[in-house]
């Protein structure tokens, strides 16, 4: 053979196993070691996991232009728990070098600590390992090493201690969620130092202590959730900086005091404000007037007292001033004139009207109606039975009068509570196929449908009977 061509064969030969190479050995030895983790697949997520494959082709894998791993997203279907996936994180994904992000997101069981080798992956840019069981601390040394990360979600985990200071290092953060697990201590102070931030979540904790005075130190944030914590004292006059560009603003469900800042009343982008549970005081401010754009609103559970301001707000979606210290005595206009509401709650705000008289610019997109506790009279036939769509309404403690057998319910009825009003005539079988009922004391009569509700549910009218109650007579 000639000495040429047998040397072209050769380097030939020798080549071919490297232009075979499906995945390079370390991206597909880190990622198998992660499948190795996973001890329950029930959907088989990771089937297409297979060695020797072309390891940029895996459900969840991306790569880059030199076939490098660069992009691992796996996501659960909260409504499929065969989506689902058990186990711990390998810390052998260390191994992706190129990773830059990573997405484990609603798959439930992962668990275990955060895994200390991806500390290592310094060119990650995304972390989002959110709606698992992870637990233990958050690495104290998070911020040294994965300078260029822009966004670092750990939400819905089960992760304890305290907010590592180090996490103000990462300067690049434009979105940082911590919340719905288990942290404690307050919030560091040199969380200022990340000025790029426009999501700040640390929302469902157990943070402690004062809101920080820093926020003149966030030109972008859009998104700030602090709500049920065990914070106290007043909103933070810094707050007020941001009134050109914040739209959600969640303290709610604290231990907040002192009057609602009549500053909030500039915040013409507010799309959503939540100060509900908390132990507010005074009246709203007359301010509130400016918020034209503002779409949902919860102000219950304080100690607000009237006079509520009128709102010119064009269409709100969900308002809730439920348990405050008003006395409102009719809907206020500028709900009832709204065209895209869906929730309305106006629980115990003193108003008097008759049920009637309420006569709203759409009831079509209404899923909760919460009314209870107030001195309205009349019917709620003709509400109810203009809601297509209505997932609840609570009428409790009125002075309702109108016939039960009139309603006709809508498919996505579940909670109906009609306690303690004046509601008469028979007890119908659409109205036992509801899960959660109340129409206790009131003046209904006859036999009750079979159902398997309890007897709290009906005691207290005038001649109900059949189970749960006693047996009817002949």
């Amino acid at each position: 053979m000639n000495m040429n061509l047998f040397l072209i064969i050769l380097t030939i030969t020798t080549l071919l196993p490297l232009n075979d190479a499906k995945c390079h050995p370390n991206d597909e030895s880190g990622l198998l070691a992660f499948k190795s983790g996973i001890q329950s697949d029930p959907s088989s997520i990771l089937k297409t996991w297979i060695t020797g494959t072309d390891c940029c082709t895996w459900f969840g894998v991306s790569c880059g232009d030199n076939k490098r791993v660069r992009y691992l997203s796996l996501y659960g279907d909260t409504q499929n728990p065969k989506s689902y996936l058990t186990g711990t994180i390998s810390p052998y994904l260390s191994k992706l070098q190129y990773l830059d992000s990573l997405y484990l997101q609603d798959l439930q069981n992962i668990s275990g600590p955060f895994p200390l080798s991806l500390l290592n992956l310094t060119k990650l840019q995304y972390i989002y390992i959110e709606n698992n069981k992870l637990s233990g601390q958050i690495p104290k040394n998070i911020g040294t090493t994965l300078t260029q990360l822009g966004a670092f979600s750990l939400e819905g985990n089960r992760f304890t201690g305290t907010i590592p200071t180090s996490i103000s290092e990462l300067t690049q953060l434009t979105d940082l969620r911590l919340g719905n697990n288990l942290l404690t201590g307050t919030i560091p102070e040199s969380l200022k130092n990340l000025k790029n931030l426009n999501f700040l979540s640390l929302k469902g904790n157990n943070l402690s202590g004062k809101i920080p005075d820093f926020f003149n130190s966030f030109t972008n944030l859009n998104i700030l959730e602090l709500s049920r914590n065990k914070f106290t004292g007043n909103v933070p006059v810094s707050i007020s900086s941001m009134f050109s560009h914040l739209r959600f603003l969640e303290l709610g469900q604290n231990s907040l005091s002192g009057k609602i800042p009549d500053f909030l009343g500039k915040f013409k982008a507010l799309d959503t404000l939540d100060l509900s549970k908390n132990k507010f005081s005074g009246t709203v401010p007359e301010s509130f007037a400016n918020l034209t754009k503002i779409f949902n609103l919860d102000l219950s559970d304080n100690f607000l007292v009237d006079p509520f301001p009128s709102l010119n707000i064009k269409g709100i979606e969900s308002l809730d001033l439920s348990r405050n210290l008003f006395h409102l005595e009719e809907i206020p206009k500028w709900v009832t004139s709204s065209p895209i509401i869906y929730s309305l709650k106006l629980a115990k705000c003193g108003i008097k009207m008759k049920l009637e008289d309420w006569k709203p610019s759409e009831t079509y997109f209404y899923d909760f109606i919460d009314l209870s506790g107030n001195e309205i009279s009349g019917s709620a036939v003709g509400l109810l039975n203009g809601t297509e769509y209505l997932v609840g309404f609570w009428g409790s403690e009125n002075v309702l009068k109108f016939d039960l057998g009139g309603l006709r319910f809508g498919s996505r009825l579940k909670d109906l509570d009609l306690s303690h009003n004046l509601v008469f005539g028979k007890v119908g079988k659409s109205v036992v196929g509801i899960e959660k009922l109340n129409v206790s004391y009131n003046h209904l009569c006859g036999e009750i449908p079979k159902n398997n509700l309890s007897a709290s549910v009906f005691v207290g009218n005038d001649c109900l009977c059949g189970a749960p109650l006693k047996p009817c007579k002949a």
